[in-house]
């Protein structure tokens, strides 16, 4: 009788151990990244391919590293020759950090956006009509030399087209 229960019980331990392993195995992409926290702090990062993460004791953060396409909506922005004018935006990112991606800002995506915007604004309200259009690309590197300059502790580079 005595037996029979711990072979029972061996087979329950070995069940468990079994879902706890299946559990704590992950697999990442090529283009993919995760973050691991043990008990809260930051511990590695790991990836691509087969990744074990301890459940309980570790969390992860899944980062897609491929360059993404933000779409800048619609800003009027006042020149300094007093013309109002509609300008939008396309952003391209990419994740070069993965761990400054996640600790360093908590949504990088809105917080990328927004900044966009007011560097959109800023900056050509500092121009005239005429110097918008006719050095499109001048701006196009002064908006993306500022968003560098302030990205580059989010973990990323980016690229603008207005």
């Amino acid at each position: 009788m005595l037996e029979l229960i711990f072979g029972q019980a061996w087979i329950v331990v070995a069940v468990i151990v079994l879902i706890v392993l299946a559990s704590a195995l992950r697999v990442l992409r090529e283009y993919e990244r995760a973050v691991v926290f043990m008990l809260g702090r930051f511990w590695k990062v790991k990836g691509p391919g087969l990744i074990l993460i301890l459940p309980v004791i570790q969390q992860m953060v899944r980062m897609d590293l491929r360059t993404r396409v933000l779409d800048v909506p619609q800003q009027d922005v006042i020149s300094r020759d007093n013309v109002s004018v509609k300008v939008n935006a396309v952003i391209y990112y990419r994740i070069i950090d993965a761990e400054r991606a996640v600790i360093q800002v908590e949504d990088f995506q809105a917080a990328t956006s927004q900044l966009a915007q007011t560097t959109l604004r800023s900056v050509l309200g500092q121009h005239e009509l005429d110097e918008m259009l006719a050095e499109r690309e001048k701006l196009n590197i002064d908006i993306q030399r500022i968003l560098d300059e302030q990205t580059v502790a989010w973990g990323s580079r980016l690229r603008t087209s207005s």
